[in-house]
């Protein structure tokens, strides 16, 4: 058979599969409402985790891959990860002497979020037009399915291929804060990784692949600002007792400009290398306005919609991924509108998330911010800053692609051109996989396929959030094109 039948064949085995298979079991796991731990502090007991978890292994183990062997792995106080290793077939890797690709994924979830269309819900799944509604299926409960089917379309063609090793973790929306012991632990099993699958990121349109180039980090945390140990009448206090919320809001301006929404201090920041500058170019010419008009605007003043901080496509692409930024994205101490009597609140609490750039180190930066906010309070409040994380383990650093072998780039562009009709496009992401940073150390001399589902209006994280069905079949016989490349 010539390769263009075997492309053939491939993508005509993953669109069945995804047909026949990954929807149905896509849509069990988006009803389970499987949240990170940080959204679930009582999420072994909920048992979600466990359900998904279950669920995933039991749909991998159904499939009688041969040479795949599976162990759900748990280790005491962390949330369980699946392992699996499928047996290479080629004669280097019977004699041990091949490299592995490692395929991987998680079946946590972000909580529901608020604005679901009335039609749908984070728990209730809906599959209308190729589109999968619902929490979790795009990021990133997809994963495991797609990268076991990648690997049954290669047997189902009797193509050869590498020893493949995956890492399916549920504590990713957290920061993976579990996931390096679980490194450390399955290391002796994961062999010598020379090509990583990540299937976790986006893409920036659905006409083509596109590998991720890189990967902000992340600090996260709460910023609370105590004045008072009760509320008081604001007519009474008001004027002589400071507003925690002014307050707040002065501490955060040792952070952020207000006007612009630059970050201030000059370590949160780093040089942009010349490669990305040059992707960010080419990436924006084929993107052109689209960088900032697939957002969701409102509606402005004039009737318009609200502007973008820029209207240049390098810029936005470049300020959504190697410019530190800073999100609020919960707050507490606020009683809700109808309950907001005349009363000066005692205290104002702001979850903050700090988009940090690729080569800035997410535990440094975390205690950097920690002592930004919390010295030198105004007022000599109570000012306290929690960042989210395990002791030694705060943070989240991102990431930077190492430079593409040869052979990857080409296997990329055949398997873009294959099944997308297009080049690969490259392009960065302003999300974080603490995964990559970890593996980068780990396997400094691996390749990095970090792609994804993830593309335009799919909104992982807000309401809507949907699956590009599509997309993810030819996404799936991509991936197995490139695992039969690996040379």
């Amino acid at each position: 058979m010539n390769a263009p039948d075997r492309q053939l064949q491939l993508a005509a085995y993953a669109d069945r599969a995804w047909d026949e298979r990954i929807v149905p079991a896509l849509t069990d796991y988006i009803a389970i409402p499987a949240k990170s731990p940080m959204f679930d502090a009582d999420w072994a007991a909920h048992g979600h985790i466990e359900r998904v978890i279950r669920d995933a292994a039991a749909w991998v183990e159904g499939r009688k891959v041969p040479g795949l062997r599976l162990e759900v792995v748990r280790i005491e106080g962390r949330t369980p990860v699946i392992f699996f290793e499928v047996a290479g077939t080629r004669s280097s890797d019977c004699a041990g002497s091949g490299d592995t690709v490692l395929l991987y994924g998680h079946l946590d979830k972000q909580p529901e979020f608020n604005g679901w269309r009335n039609d749908l819900g984070p728990w209730t799944p809906k599959y209308e037009g190729g589109l999968l509604y619902g929490r979790g299926g795009a990021d990133d409960g997809y994963a495991v399915y797609a990268a076991i089917t990648a690997i049954e379309a290669l047997k189902a063609q009797s193509l050869e291929h590498p020893r493949c090793v995956g890492i399916i973790e549920s504590c990713e929306e957290s920061g993976s804060s579990d996931l390096p012991v679980y490194l450390d632990a399955l290391r002796p099993r994961l062999g010598q990784v020379g090509l990583v699958v990540c299937l976790d990121s986006g893409a920036g349109n659905y006409d083509q692949l596109w590998l991720t180039t890189s990967l902000r980090g992340m600090v996260s945390g709460v910023l609370k600002v105590e004045v008072l140990t009760e509320g008081i009448h604001s007519g009474d206090a008001s004027g002589l007792v400071p507003s925690s919320f002014r307050i707040l809001r002065h501490v955060l301006d040792r952070l952020e400009d207000s006007a612009t929404g630059a970050l201030l201090p000059q370590s949160f920041h780093c040089e942009i290398p010349a490669s990305r500058l040059a992707q960010a170019q080419a990436t924006a010419a084929i993107l052109q306005d689209e960088v900032w008009k697939r957002m969701p605007w409102s509606c402005g003043a004039d009737g318009g919609p609200v502007l973008p901080t820029t209207t240049d496509p390098v810029e936005g692409l470049l300020r959504r991924t190697w410019r530190p930024t800073l999100s609020v994205t919960g707050v507490e101490g606020f009683p809700t509108l109808g309950n907001a009597g005349n009363v000066l609140r005692p205290s104002t609490a702001f979850k903050l998330s700090l988009r940090l750039p690729p080569l800035v180190d997410g535990h440094t930066a975390s205690l950097q911010l920690k002592t930004l906010l919390e010295d030198n309070a105004p007022y000599n409040a109570k000012v306290t800053f929690h960042p989210d994380g395990r002791a030694g383990a705060l943070g989240a650093t991102g990431w930077n692609a190492p430079e593409l072998a040869p052979w990857l780039e080409g296997a990329l562009n055949s398997a873009s051109n294959s099944h997308f009709g297009a080049p690969c496009g490259y392009i960065g992401q302003g999300g974080t996989i603490p995964l990559m940073s970890m593996l980068q150390q780990g396997f400094p001399q691996a390749q990095m396929m970090v792609c994804g589902v993830l593309g335009p209006k799919s909104n992982a994280h807000g309401p809507n959030e949907f699956l590009h069905v599509p997309y993810a079949k030819k996404l799936t016989a991509a991936v197995s094109q490139v695992i039969a490349a690996c040379p």
